[in-house]
C-alpha cells in the first residue's frame, strides 16, 4: 500500500531533477519497449538523462531497455522519451514502475505514446506487425495488483477509475490515418498484461486465445492506467515480435534474443508511424 503524501513528494523531487538537467519544456512523453530504445536516436538535440542520475527513478535491469530519458525536438514537438522501461517482474512495486509517468505528467506532459514488443495471439498476426491496442485485459489488476490500489489523492484523480476509453479515440484516428498516409500495414487489438518473466505456455496461450486477446505482454498497462488517473491521453503501439506457440507438441519456443531482433526489424516502420503521428497532434 503506497502513501500518496510520500508518493507525490518522490514524484516532485525526480521532476525537479529532470528541469533542471534540460532546456526543453516537453509535451508529448514516449514509452519504448524492449528493442525499441533506437527510436530515441532520433530526437533532435537531446539532453539526455541517465535513470541512475534522477532521485526515485527505477532503474531498468533488461537487456534491451537502456535507462535513460531523452528529451528533444522530434517533428516540430518537444518530446521525452523514457529509453527503456522498469517491470513489475523485476521486483519493483506498482508505485515504482509507474512513477516514471507520473513525472511525466509533474513535467507537464499531456499526451503519452506507449509502446512495447508482444506476442502476437491472433492468427492473422505475423512477427513484424503493428498493432494500434484498443483495449486491454488487466490479468495483474483483476487479481489485485492494480497501480491505483491504496489510498486515494482525490486532488489528483478519481478512486473509481472509468477505462471505457483508455486508449485515446482521436489518438487511435490519427494513427490509422498515417498508417493508410505511409502504406504501413496497422493491426489493431486488445493487449494482455501478464507478469512475466516466463513467457506463457501453450495452455496459457489458448486461454487467451479462446477470450479475445490478440497480443500479449509484460508492461504498458500499469502505464496506461495511471495516465488516465492523472488525465493524459494515450495511444498504444504493439509490436509483434514473436508468434503465439499454442501446440506443446512442437519444437518451436520463444526467447528474449527473438524478440529483440524482431524488434531491431520494426522500428523503421515504428519509427515512421509515430513521426507521422507526431505531425498530427
Amino acid at each position: 500500500m503506497t502513501n500518496p503524501d510520500a508518493l507525490n513528494a518522490q514524484v516532485e523531487t525526480a521532476a525537479t531533477a529532470v528541469q533542471g538537467r534540460t532546456k526543453y519544456q516537453p509535451t508529448i512523453g514516449l514509452v519504448l519497449g524492449s528493442g525499441l530504445s533506437e527510436l530515441a536516436d532520433s530526437i533532435q538535440n537531446p539532453d539526455i538523462i541517465p535513470y541512475e542520475e534522477i532521485p526515485h527513478w527505477p532503474q531498468s535491469t533488461v537487456v534491451g531497455h537502456s535507462g535513460r530519458l531523452v528529451i528533444g525536438e522530434l517533428e516540430g514537438k518537444t518530446v521525452l522519451a523514457q529509453q527503456g522501461r522498469s517491470h513489475f517482474y523485476e521486483g519493483y512495486s506498482m508505485a515504482q514502475v509507474t512513477m516514471p509517468v507520473r513525472v511525466m505528467h509533474k513535467l507537464g506532459i499531456q499526451t503519452v505514446i506507449v509502446t512495447n514488443a508482444a506476442g502476437g495471439i491472433n492468427d492473422a498476426f505475423a512477427p513484424g506487425d503493428l498493432m494500434l491496442i484498443t483495449d486491454h485485459i488487466n490479468f495483474l489488476g483483476l487479481a489485485g495488483n492494480n497501480p491505483l490500489r491504496g489510498p486515494n489523492d482525490d486532488s489528483v484523480g478519481p478512486r473509481f477509475l472509468p477505462l471505457t476509453h483508455a486508449f485515446d479515440v482521436g489518438l487511435r484516428q490519427i494513427a490509422r490515418q498515417t498508417a493508410v498516409t505511409h502504406n504501413i500495414t496497422l493491426q489493431e487489438g486488445v493487449y494482455a498484461y501478464v507478469a512475466g518473466p516466463s513467457f506463457e505456455t501453450p495452455a496459457e496461450l489458448r486461454f487467451l486465445h479462446t477470450i479475445g486477446v490478440d497480443a500479449v505482454g509484460m508492461s504498458t498497462v500499469p502505464t496506461v492506467i495511471v495516465a488516465n488517473y492523472l488525465g493524459m491521453r494515450v495511444l498504444g503501439i504493439s509490436s509483434i515480435t514473436n508468434k503465439a506457440i499454442l501446440n506443446p507438441d512442437t519444437n518451436l519456443t520463444v526467447s528474449h534474443e527473438e524478440v529483440l531482433e524482431t524488434g531491431k526489424l520494426i522500428i523503421p516502420k515504428l519509427t515512421t508511424l509515430l513521426r507521422g503521428v507526431l505531425c498530427q497532434i
